[in-house]
């Protein structure tokens, strides 16, 4: 990375900190491109050098809320045999993480955002590739994807390829694997279970679903 390159990561930085902290104190509605910028020292015509767009921004701020998630993977995955006990230790780390901050990554993965943010997944670890850690081929593969559904799929289809699941299943078991994940997070944002209790519940009604396609 030359100098130039350096610089542009370190101000983007500055940005990027600034409005996740208001994400974390303050949620979403109150990151505006005004306070970011006094937060991060500079006025708002400085942050369009570096970001097309509030949403641009935003989504990059939440990012910096997964970092953990993608660093605990390894140890979550590490003692798999195959593919289909990566893919439920995989839901066991992604529900941990999510379910403790669930506005966030229902904000990253579910909320209605311009399409161009499919791209700023990889921009973002191309940017910051120590956020994405070290991971196996498959597991990166995952991760640089925006698309929650394209996301699951890619572990579903390494199930497939052992032998697992059949092929002609892998939309169902996705569908229906999301849908409850989303229903639960919707439920630990309106505090109407615990985290704990989201946990238990997700992790056992996606085990019912591999029972029920498992070849």
């Amino acid at each position: 990375m030359n100098k130039k390159d350096i610089q542009r990561k370190r101000t983007m930085s500055y940005f990027i900190d600034a409005a996740a902290k208001i994400l974390k104190e303050e949620g979403k509605e109150a990151i505006t491109i005004r306070k970011v910028a006094s937060v991060a020292g500079y006025n708002s015509a400085t942050l369009y050098n570096y970001f097309e767009n509030l949403d641009h921004l935003v989504f990059f701020a939440a990012m910096r809320f997964i970092k953990e998630y993608a660093h605990s993977l390894h140890n979550y995955v590490k003692d798999s045999y195959n593919a289909l006990e990566k893919f439920m230790a995989i839901w066991e780390c992604f529900c941990y993480y999510s379910f403790g901050q669930p506005e966030i990554y229902y904000a990253i993965f579910f909320a209605k955002l311009n399409n161009s943010l499919n791209d700023y997944t990889q921009e973002y670890y191309e940017l910051f590739p120590e956020d994405l850690g070290s991971q196996p081929k498959d597991i990166s593969t995952m991760l640089l994807k925006h698309d929650i559904y394209k996301r699951d799929l890619v572990i579903i289809e390494t199930c497939v390829k052992e032998g697992f699941f059949r092929e002609k299943d892998k939309d169902e078991i996705n569908e229906m694997t999301l849908l409850i994940y989303q229903g639960i997070l919707l439920k630990v944002i309106n505090k109407k279970i615990s985290r704990q209790d989201a946990m238990q519940r997700t992790m056992k009604y996606i085990n019912q679903i591999v029972k029920m396609y498992k070849v």
